[in-house]
């Protein structure tokens, strides 16, 4: 068993192979880490918006610093055996050094990755907090992994035909102030996706949905890591709202057809993994 933080780190930093992506469905809680673990993850993620929604905060600066953490230490503590990485959107601080204090904070639940956004801030501005992130993990003593986010494509900032460039100049920056990966979501189009790959020296991360193209085929392109974000989430409060809406509007049950049972939930409580049974 993988144990210290030191080990996990590493592992995570090896897992990060172009061409043979890691694969990322992102979690928001205990239970949630711990089916995603059992469906074969190698390492476990969270997403800002999923763990947001969860405490009844809004994504994009909503959530409290602290809350997030504790929820973020309850799935390191879920899945202790895999690396877990944590999306702090742009690090809950108005500062680089802010954005330090938020990692070397993060380190003490024992997740040893972090994804940091640029929110469209000033290249130097962002390039700075990536700096802090390096920092703060480099003092702990932890090889954390850091991933630098870049909006251009997700808020399509400026023109159309100058956000590949501007994306490139941002994502080296990071990687220059000690990001170890970068993260593109918003992007789709297999010849943008490979542009990035060859202009970026860097493990890079998409963020995959519906419309996207399948894991072999960003694979092939040169993709080293593959998010669903919010994307499980969004599908499990679907259900909720469906079955809520039918038993309110009909009075029927059909929407809980389907549904884990009591005995599989209980046991991904208790710790215990594993996967569907009958009964």
């Amino acid at each position: 068993m993988t144990s210290t933080p030191q080990e996990k780190a590493r592992l995570l930093r090896a897992l990060h192979r172009p061409g043979e992506p890691l694969v990322l469905a992102n979690a928001w809680d205990a239970v949630s880490a711990r089916l995603v673990a059992a469906a074969g993850a190698r390492a476990v993620a969270t997403a800002s918006a999923s763990v947001s929604w969860t405490l009844g905060s809004p994504d994009g600066g909503g959530a409290d610093r602290e809350q997030v953490l504790a929820q973020t230490a309850l799935v390191v503590r879920a899945v202790e055996e895999l690396p877990v990485t944590a999306d702090l959107e742009s690090g809950y601080a108005a500062t680089a050094a802010g954005v330090g204090e938020t990692v070397a904070a993060l380190l003490t639940t024992g997740a040893v990755g972090v994804n940091l956004e640029d929110e469209g801030r000033p290249l130097a501005e962002a390039a700075e907090r990536i700096a802090a992130a390096r920092a703060a993990a480099d003092a702990a003593g932890v090889p954390a992994f850091v991933n630098a986010r870049t909006d251009v494509f997700l808020h399509q900032l400026g023109e159309p035909d100058g956000r590949l460039g501007e994306a490139v100049d941002r994502l080296r920056a990071y990687v220059e102030a000690g990001a170890d990966g970068v993260f593109v979501p918003g992007v789709a189009d297999p010849a943008t996706i490979a542009a990035l790959v060859e202009a970026v020296p860097a493990p890079l991360n998409v963020l995959a949905g519906p419309g996207s193209p399948s894991v072999p085929e960003l694979a092939k392109l040169g993709v080293a890591r593959v998010s669903l974000g919010p994307g499980l989430a969004k599908v499990a409060f679907a259900a909720v709202r469906r079955a809520a809406e039918e038993v309110y509007a009909s009075g029927t049950y059909t929407a809980l057809d389907g549904g884990l049972t009591y005995q599989e939930l209980n046991e991904l409580a208790r710790g215990r993994r594993r996967g569907r049974q009958d009964g």
